[in-house]
């Protein structure tokens, strides 16, 4: 997978579309996700380059709770993509 912005919009819409809202926050924090309070959030940090943003999107995604029938056929395959690579 190439490191641009479009595939960065594309993951994050996966998460999206599950119910996680993304934000981008600075400080010294490992990079990470949790529910606050019923909502899922997943904080990245802000100074990532893309490629840093994509990476910690991918080594999350297999703890996410991804419902895969409510994603579009688009998504589904870009999830499917992004689950194989990280086995």
């Amino acid at each position: 997978m190439k490191y641009t912005q479009h595939n960065l919009d594309k993951i994050e819409k996966i998460a999206e579309d599950c119910g996680y809202v993304i934000r981008y926050e600075r400080g010294t924090f490992q990079t990470g996700y949790c529910i606050l309070q019923d909502r899922k959030v997943i904080v990245i940090n802000k100074f990532f380059q893309i490629e840093g943003r994509i990476n910690a999107l991918i080594d999350l995604m297999p703890q996410l709770e991804i419902n895969f029938d409510t994603l579009t056929h688009d998504s589904q395959k870009l999830y499917e993509e992004v689950m194989s690579v990280t086995k």
